[in-house]
């Protein structure tokens, strides 16, 4: 197969992303996890693949750099939103995107030259119900807010929700920059979470800022996770942390989430970034 892709980001949470409108390109998890091998291939966190929908304008196709199929991926439907707009396959600034979450709403703000600069995403409501998150926890929606987990060494008072997938959210008081490495492979891989976990560490900074590392499943640490930024806007708000609209502080840059109260709905803003064209023989 030649394949013709784009190398985008947001906040440095990099993509190979292409389209395939007549879905005749299939990819297998070896040849995604090539793809993404930062040695042997282009180098990213992930595929997406735009495919048609039934439901929406467009599909996400998203597969994670070990191959695996991911539900959602908050920072790649900024980038797929800003691949089919200055591609010439919509004309829209809003519009419905399916995903294996669900359809998400995206609304482009253009900037330079008639080109998208960021995005606005409506990532839907949080999911507290062990059985859609999963994970293998007994009680309500308010047991999944303060859940211990054990890794290592040490016991961390965690947040389990999901975004559309799941996450294990950890405020710390300590600089959490080495803790994805150390603790985020273990967490990931917990028994208690039978679909794997995305796992972020979180330091509040202010009412309205917090500073996040995360440890992504599928893909290992990343320098930003958009749905891991809602997850843990959304915990540290439940705890009384901080403010409904928070920005979120990562290593590839700051995205802005605002939790609606009254529809439920988180929103996220952040930007999406064209690297560079290529093409590649599978």
């Amino acid at each position: 197969m030649y394949i013709t892709f784009q190398k985008m980001h947001g906040t440095l949470n990099d993509f190979v992303v292409f389209h395939d409108l007549e879905d005749k390109i299939k990819l297998n998890a070896d040849q995604a996890a090539w793809i993404c091998d930062r040695r042997g291939g282009v180098g990213a966190d992930g595929v997406i693949v735009v495919r048609p929908s039934r439901q929406a304008d467009f599909f996400m196709d998203y597969i994670n750099a070990d191959g695996s199929l991911a539900e959602m991926c908050g920072n790649g439907i900024r980038c797929l939103a800003k691949y089919v707009y200055d591609n010439g396959l919509t004309t829209k600034t809003t519009l419905p995107v399916e995903t294996r979450a669900g359809v998400k709403v995206v609304e482009l703000v253009l900037g330079n030259e008639g080109k998208v600069g960021s995005v606005r995403v409506d990532m839907g409501a949080p999911i507290f119900d062990a059985a859609r998150i999963p994970v293998a926890v007994s009680g309500d929606g308010s047991a999944m807010i303060n859940h211990e987990v054990v890794s290592g060494s040490r016991t961390f008072e965690a947040a389990i929700l999901s975004m559309g997938n799941p996450h294990c959210v950890i405020v710390v008081d300590e600089d959490p920059g080495p803790l994805p490495r150390s603790y985020g492979p273990a967490i990931e891989t917990h028994p208690i979470f039978p679909a794997k976990t995305n796992v972020e560490f979180v330091r509040v900074l202010a009412r309205d800022r917090i500073l996040m590392r995360v440890w992504e499943r599928g893909s290992g640490e990343t320098f930003s996770c958009g749905t891991g930024a809602c997850a843990a806007a959304v915990a540290a708000h439940l705890r009384g942390l901080t403010d409904a609209r928070v920005t979120v502080e990562l290593l590839g840059g700051d995205l802005t989430i605002d939790w609606n109260i009254d529809t439920r709905h988180v929103i996220m803003d952040g930007s999406s970034t064209k690297v560079f064209d290529g093409s590649l023989t599978i």
